[in-house]
Protein backbone atom coordinates (compact mmCIF):
# COMPACT_ATOMS: atom_id res chain seq x y z
CA UNK A 1 0.00 0.00 0.00
CA UNK A 2 1.61 3.21 -0.96
CA UNK A 3 0.65 6.27 1.05
CA UNK A 4 0.34 9.82 -1.04
CA UNK A 5 -0.66 13.11 -0.56
CA UNK A 6 -3.64 13.71 -1.70
CA UNK A 7 -4.22 17.51 -2.21
CA UNK A 8 -6.22 19.63 -5.03
CA UNK A 9 -3.97 21.28 -7.25
CA UNK A 10 -4.54 24.43 -5.80
CA UNK A 11 -2.54 23.22 -2.55
CA UNK A 12 0.32 21.82 -4.71
CA UNK A 13 0.73 25.05 -6.56
CA UNK A 14 1.27 26.56 -3.26
CA UNK A 15 3.36 24.29 -1.18
CA UNK A 16 5.79 24.58 -4.94
CA UNK A 17 5.54 28.34 -4.74
CA UNK A 18 6.54 28.16 -1.16
CA UNK A 19 9.47 25.69 -2.00
CA UNK A 20 10.37 28.19 -4.50
CA UNK A 21 10.10 31.52 -2.36
CA UNK A 22 12.19 29.39 0.27
CA UNK A 23 14.67 28.83 -2.24
CA UNK A 24 15.21 32.17 -3.57
CA UNK A 25 15.66 33.28 -0.11
CA UNK A 26 18.18 31.57 1.29
CA UNK A 27 19.65 31.24 -2.07
CA UNK A 28 20.20 35.21 -1.75
CA UNK A 29 21.26 35.06 1.58
CA UNK A 30 23.83 32.51 0.61
CA UNK A 31 25.47 34.59 -2.08
CA UNK A 32 25.99 38.05 0.08
CA UNK A 33 28.73 39.40 0.58
CA UNK A 34 31.48 39.50 2.91
CA UNK A 35 30.96 42.86 4.51
CA UNK A 36 27.44 41.66 4.55
CA UNK A 37 27.73 37.94 5.70
CA UNK A 38 29.87 39.95 8.95
CA UNK A 39 26.53 41.01 10.31
CA UNK A 40 26.28 43.92 12.38
CA UNK A 41 29.87 45.46 12.73
CA UNK A 42 31.38 47.31 15.94
CA UNK A 43 33.56 48.87 13.54
CA UNK A 44 32.84 50.12 9.69
CA UNK A 45 35.68 51.84 7.78
CA UNK A 46 35.66 53.19 4.41
CA UNK A 47 39.18 53.29 3.29
CA UNK A 48 40.04 55.74 0.29
CA UNK A 49 41.52 53.17 -1.70
CA UNK A 50 40.76 49.25 -2.20
CA UNK A 51 41.73 46.97 0.74
CA UNK A 52 43.56 44.59 -2.02
CA UNK A 53 42.80 41.67 0.58
CA UNK A 54 39.60 40.40 1.79
CA UNK A 55 40.77 39.60 5.81
CA UNK A 56 43.62 41.41 6.94
CA UNK A 57 44.73 42.19 11.25
CA UNK A 58 45.06 45.57 11.69
CA UNK A 59 45.47 47.75 15.02
CA UNK A 60 44.64 43.58 16.68
CA UNK A 61 41.82 43.68 15.04
CA UNK A 62 40.68 40.78 12.40
CA UNK A 63 39.15 42.57 9.52
CA UNK A 64 36.67 41.96 6.03
CA UNK A 65 36.96 43.86 3.39
CA UNK A 66 35.07 44.48 0.35
CA UNK A 67 36.99 47.30 -1.91
CA UNK A 68 37.11 49.93 -0.02
CA UNK A 69 34.74 48.98 2.67
CA UNK A 70 35.94 47.05 5.89
CA UNK A 71 34.41 45.77 9.28
CA UNK A 72 35.21 44.53 12.26
CA UNK A 73 34.13 43.24 15.75
CA UNK A 74 34.42 45.16 19.35
CA UNK A 75 38.11 45.36 20.35
CA UNK A 76 39.36 46.54 23.84
CA UNK A 77 41.54 49.08 22.51
CA UNK A 78 40.37 52.97 22.09
CA UNK A 79 38.29 53.26 18.80
CA UNK A 80 41.33 56.00 17.65
CA UNK A 81 43.95 53.41 18.24
CA UNK A 82 41.99 50.68 15.84
CA UNK A 83 41.31 53.49 13.53
CA UNK A 84 45.14 54.23 13.67
CA UNK A 85 46.28 50.45 13.19
CA UNK A 86 43.87 50.30 9.82
CA UNK A 87 45.62 53.13 8.45
CA UNK A 88 49.04 51.67 9.02
CA UNK A 89 47.93 48.73 6.87
CA UNK A 90 45.78 49.82 4.13
CA UNK A 91 46.30 53.96 4.56
CA UNK A 92 44.48 56.99 4.20
CA UNK A 93 40.73 56.02 5.80
CA UNK A 94 38.12 58.28 4.96
CA UNK A 95 35.20 57.20 7.52
CA UNK A 96 35.34 55.47 10.29
CA UNK A 97 32.72 54.29 12.41
CA UNK A 98 32.17 52.75 15.91
CA UNK A 99 28.56 51.33 16.36
CA UNK A 100 27.14 53.41 13.44
CA UNK A 101 28.00 56.51 14.82
CA UNK A 102 30.74 58.08 12.80
CA UNK A 103 33.30 59.52 14.16
CA UNK A 104 34.71 63.42 14.02
CA UNK A 105 36.68 65.07 11.35
CA UNK A 106 39.30 65.86 13.63
CA UNK A 107 39.60 62.31 15.09
CA UNK A 108 39.76 61.22 11.59
CA UNK A 109 42.31 63.58 11.00
CA UNK A 110 44.38 62.13 13.84
CA UNK A 111 43.86 58.67 12.80
CA UNK A 112 45.26 59.21 8.96
CA UNK A 113 48.09 61.68 10.65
Amino acid sequence: MTNTLSLPRTGKLAILASALLFTGVTFGAATSTPVEAAGPAYYTAKLATPAGEDRAVAGGVAWTCEGSMCVANKASARPLRICRGLNRKFGEVAMFKVEGAEIGADELAKCNG
